[in-house]
């Protein structure tokens, strides 16, 4: 999921970048901003992997911020000036959009900065594609709360749906990011979704899920790491 946040003066502007963020589910944004200072002050403290950012703003100007941010923070630029274009792409911007942008354009900016995170040495992926009777899905991670394996097939408990497909548990487990543990010969789970770990199980939301005696070492380790 890619953290986001947004910074314009016109609150108009905002609540647009708002309902274009909501129909893209691997963007989360995070906080919106009138003001750029506040938003500086809100980076200081929060981890953020990409700014949507107005360029002619009143204290700040877009360019000067963009100097300001972490080098590691992507930029897309929004601006009802193309005579920034140039500017914006010479300070490493990852996209530019031009105001009135539509959602298909927006969707495009997103998917540049998921692909450019997914291809950033060390990071995991947040996502795979599966095969399913319907085809192959995309299934993110960040909503997977466990898998449980059932002779040729594995059920993908997501938050909202349960995703059937026809593989071994071993071969999810190497398409899974490091955060996926075993707690079971028939279980993955994903650590960052428990609430609660107690000897024999653990709680993932209002899910259940055992833990083996053959597995109880390992998990007990890995939890008692973090």
């Amino acid at each position: 999921m890619i953290k986001a946040i947004a910074i314009d003066d016109e609150k108009m502007a905002l609540e647009v970048i708002k309902a274009h963020a909501s129909k893209v589910p691997f963007l989360h944004l995070e906080e919106v901003f009138l003001d750029a200072i506040e938003a500086l002050e809100y980076i200081k403290s929060n981890s953020i992997d990409l700014i949507f950012l107005d360029i002619n703003m009143p204290d700040i100007s877009g360019i000067d911020f963009a100097g300001l941010l972490p080098k590691e923070t992507l930029v897309v630029f929004t601006t009802a000036y193309s005579d920034f274009a140039v500017k914006g792409f010479e300070l490493d911007a990852l996209d530019y959009l031009l105001k009135p942008f539509n959602l298909p354009r927006f969707i495009k900016a997103c998917q540049k900065a998921q692909e450019w995170l997914e291809l950033q040495p060390g990071k995991e992926p947040e996502s795979t594609f599966i095969k399913t009777g319907e085809g192959q899905i995309r299934l993110n991670f960040g909503q997977l709360l466990y898998c449980e394996a059932s002779g040729n097939y594995v059920t993908f408990q997501m938050e909202e749906e349960k995703i059937l497909s026809r593989m071994t548990l071993t071969e999810v487990e190497n398409l899974l990011p490091s955060f996926f543990i075993r707690t079971h010969r028939s279980f993955l789970i994903n650590s960052k979704k428990v609430g609660k770990v107690e000897k024999h199980q653990l709680h993932l939301q209002d899910k259940t899920v055992p833990i083996s005696l053959s597995y109880m070492d390992q998990v007990t380790e890995f939890f008692n790491s973090k």
